[in-house]
């Protein structure tokens, strides 16, 4: 399940560079556009799913075991701090919104379970989740004004 899942990652410093509104809107064409079957992998296996909340927990699982693998580093695939922010970022940023934007009826149980994985997995790393539409209007020229 999600097979080269670290590939939705290739451009996460490039994307998260000076993010502003109109760079934010293009950044999350091209990378709908090039991991949308992921998303798409997600809620086929959910439909597919039994047990919907063991499903969403495989997922969230994957994601987290994913982060792990591609930025970890020595035995314990410890994730250097500032490389777990910039994933925790990107998953706020691009990810869960993309989770959100396929409208499936078992997305927010999705981003449930990977924010719950996600607390439990990494250190200092409690995050929450909202819709694309919601961070775009967040945006004035730069995101919350701040960048």
């Amino acid at each position: 399940m999600l097979n080269n899942l670290e590939t939705i990652f290739d451009n996460m410093v490039e994307m998260m560079k000076k993010l502003k509104k109109k760079s934010y809107e293009a950044n999350m064409k091209r990378f709908l556009e090039k991991n949308q079957h992921y998303f798409v992998e997600m809620t086929e296996y959910m439909d597919a799913a039994e047990d919907k909340d063991a499903a969403a927990k495989e997922i969230a699982t994957v994601f987290a075991d994913t982060v792990e693998d591609a930025f970890g580093k020595g035995d314990k695939k410890k994730i250097p701090s500032r490389t777990q922010a910039d994933v925790n970022f990107f998953m706020i940023y691009y990810v869960f919104p993309a989770i959100l934007k396929t409208g499936h009826e078992h997305c927010r149980l999705v981003a449930d379970s990977i924010c719950a994985e996600w607390k439990k997995r990494f250190k200092d790393s409690a995050i929450g989740y909202t819709d694309y539409d919601s961070l775009y209007k967040a945006f004035r020229e730069k995101v919350f004004g701040i960048f």
